[in-house]
Formats: structure tokens, sequence, C-alpha cells
């Protein structure tokens, strides 16, 4: 293996790892909502909710602020130190790209990502997390 084929390789683990970032925070939330509805009691673990609104307020401040997500800026960059233009040599990077990027103005992710985000705090509230229990 050489270097560019080590680079394609740590570009396409970046990718796979946006993408679960991504189901992390679609299906969290869908998650939430069906269990808030099913009683499932394991939708209230602080911890989960506490990262599920933290990624999805990653997501709506960096969208507000126009900045790149850190995932794409560095896949990008390992794709250039191997010589690549873009997703055109791996299966796993060309079909990720597909599903992951695509062409709207700005302001549709901007206002998508911040109903997206709406709806997780209302979700917070309610299907409500339960409190951190003391150690005995």
């Amino acid at each position: 293996m050489d270097t560019s084929d080590c680079y394609i390789l740590l570009a396409d683990l970046i990718l796979i790892t946006h993408a679960l970032f991504v189901v992390f925070v679609v299906a969290g939330l869908i998650l939430i909502l069906i269990g808030g509805v099913c009683s499932w009691s394991w939708v209230r673990n602080l911890w989960f909710r506490l990262s599920h609104l933290i990624a999805i307020g990653f997501v709506v401040i960096q969208s507000w602020l126009g900045a790149i997500c850190p995932l794409t800026i560095w896949e990008n960059a390992l794709r250039e130190k191997a010589g690549e233009l873009g997703y055109q040599d791996t299966f796993i990077s060309y079909w990720l790209e597909k599903l992951l990027y695509y062409q709207l103005p700005q302001w549709v992710f901007v206002v998508a990502y911040s109903i997206f985000g709406a709806l997780v705090l209302v979700s917070w509230f309610w299907v409500r997390p339960r409190a951190f229990r003391k150690q005995d």
C-alpha cells in the first residue's frame, strides 16, 4: 500500500464517520420521538440526549456561521494529498458522497438545520431525559 492509498483509506474512513454522524442525528430524533410515544426508557438517557443535542447544535451553529464541516475539510485535504480531485476512485466514497453532498443554496441548509435543531430542542421537553443519578 503506497502513501496515496493510505490517504484515500483515511479519507474514506472520515467519510464513513461523517455518514454515521448524520445517521446518529437524524435517526436519533426519530427514535426519541417514537420512544416517547412507545415509552422506551433508553431514549431518556441523559448522556444520549446531551450528545444528540450537542451534535445538532454544532451543525446548526456551523451553518449559521457559514462554516464548512471539519470532517469535510479533513476528507478533502486527504483526497488532495492522494492526488484526487473528488470522489472518483472508491465505491464507498462515491456512494456516500451521493448521499451526503448535494447542491442547494446555502440558505436552504441553514433553514433545514435550524428547523431540525428546533425539533431536537422540542423533543428535549416532550420526551424529558432522566437526570443523572448519584452513585451509591
